[in-house]
């Protein structure tokens, strides 16, 4: 192999590591030029080992990355955190049920990753990031999240490759804040393993959250304030002592066969007014075997057509 300079055509952290990746086997520098900076498990990973890896943040929030070739690695423990991406699911859930605190402990706190947190901080979320570290080169937290109303924020594009995987849950979340959730930039959504914008549309308006939706963004219009379908006015209440409205749910929705749309519904259905069901749950396992049982565990009620 010989070293190369590449140009990202698309943000795109698994080619970028894959690149890097052929790049150890190639006599001098490879650099990989991507317009928006991704996460950056691949370069931390590799210097934990004993790669000479470089980033260089240039103009416009671009950035590149080299890796010297032909190194001399040197075995290392490594401790894998949790993914922010599946603590995602607790998080949000713990949000929006009343009476909830949960600490999520060893999760991935990758400055690079976390951008949901950072969102649901400026809707008003209560989640302290607690026990800051280093595992392996990799930043790693604790998370203690309790129920926290929240509000209608614009989420900027240039968050999108550093929360890509999260705006699902996040659309879940917004059903349920005061005002429009607006989410730009975010195209890569419907290349995903399904549509993830169509699929996020659909299943809220099944729910009764009205969605709008272009070709790069997502607005999500939360029931805590405005009259139905719109914005601002007098914030509405049910009738079990001034509570704001949750979304009624009660609809069965289209996973796609995609586990994080599936995930997010199961988590919009444990807060809304009335159960929320999906067509299939097989997709779950792909990446978050086991989240049936933990999340029962915590409180939620899970249960296979049919279980009592």
């Amino acid at each position: 192999l010989l070293p190369i300079e590449y140009e990202l055509p698309v943000p795109s952290a698994q080619v970028k590591s894959a690149i890097l990746l052929a790049g150890l086997h190639a006599p001098g520098e490879t650099t990989v030029y991507e317009r928006e900076a991704t996460r950056d498990h691949t370069e931390r990973m590799l210097r934990h080992f004993g790669a000479q890896v470089t980033a260089e943040d240039r103009p416009g929030g671009a950035r590149a990355v080299t890796v010297t070739g032909e190194p001399e690695l040197v075995g290392r423990q490594v401790t894998v955190p949790g993914d922010i991406s599946s603590a995602a699911f607790p998080l949000t859930a713990a949000l929006l049920v009343e009476g909830s605190h949960v600490v999520i402990e060893n999760v991935g706190f990758n400055p690079l990753r976390n951008a949901l947190v950072d969102t649901l901080l400026e809707m008003g979320a209560r989640i302290a990031v607690k026990n800051v570290r280093d595992q392996a080169g990799e930043p790693v937290a604790d998370l203690e999240v309790k129920h926290s109303p929240l509000k209608g924020v614009e989420v900027p594009a240039h968050r999108a490759p550093w929360m890509i995987d999260e705006y699902p849950v996040l659309a879940a979340a917004a059903a349920f804040a005061e005002g429009e959730t607006r989410m730009l930039g975010v195209a890569e959504l419907r290349v995903k393993e399904s549509d993830r914008i169509e699929a996020m549309a659909h299943g809220l308006g099944a729910c009764g959250v009205k969605v709008d939706a272009g070709e790069d963004w997502m607005a999500v219009h939360g029931l805590g304030k405005g009259p139905p379908g719109g914005r601002g006015g007098a914030p509405r209440i049910d009738n079990r002592g001034g509570a704001p409205l949750r979304p009624p749910g009660g609809a069965n929705v289209a996973a796609n066969l995609d586990h994080r749309i599936a995930m997010a519904f199961l988590t919009l259905g444990m807060a809304a007014e009335a159960p929320v069901s999906i067509d299939d749950a097989a997709s779950i396992e792909t990446s978050f075997p086991g989240f049936r049982k933990l999340m029962n565990g915590l409180g939620a009620d899970i249960r296979k057509e049919g279980e009592t």
